[in-house]
């Protein structure tokens, strides 16, 4: 079992910035990606970010390329997402999600999730 620890959103104008942070413990050994997701009301889920555990890739949706860039520091099994030039359209309950299987690290089939953190920006 891994647990997952999301924390970091809050309120914050257009324009402004924020940086989410994801904590996992439990069995992390065997973690393949770890990613970050968002729901918005009334919408489904939506893959924003991911990364594998080893290696250096990064996947982005098309909707935060150039704005969001996500990192991990191994030794503090930890991920981050810092999210620039944020939008209002960025609102939404962001999750961080973890998985040990391998495949298509943009798809939503992760096996854990945290809790979710709230992320509204005003116009």
């Amino acid at each position: 079992q891994v647990q997952l620890v999301d924390s970091g959103g809050g309120l914050v104008q257009a324009g402004g910035s924020l940086r989410l942070s994801c904590a996992a413990s439990g069995r992390t050994a065997t973690m393949y990606a770890m990613g970050w997701f968002r729901q918005a009301p009334g919408k489904e889920r939506e893959f924003v970010a991911a990364i594998r555990w080893s290696g250096s890739y990064i996947a982005y949706a098309d909707s935060v390329k150039g704005r969001f860039t996500m990192s991990r520091d191994n030794a503090k099994n930890t991920v981050y997402l810092q999210m620039n030039s944020l939008k209002p359209e960025d609102t939404a309950v962001y999750y961080c999600a973890a998985r040990d299987s391998i495949g298509v690290i943009t798809t939503r089939n992760y096996k854990y999730w945290g809790q979710g953190t709230q992320v509204t920006v005003s116009s």
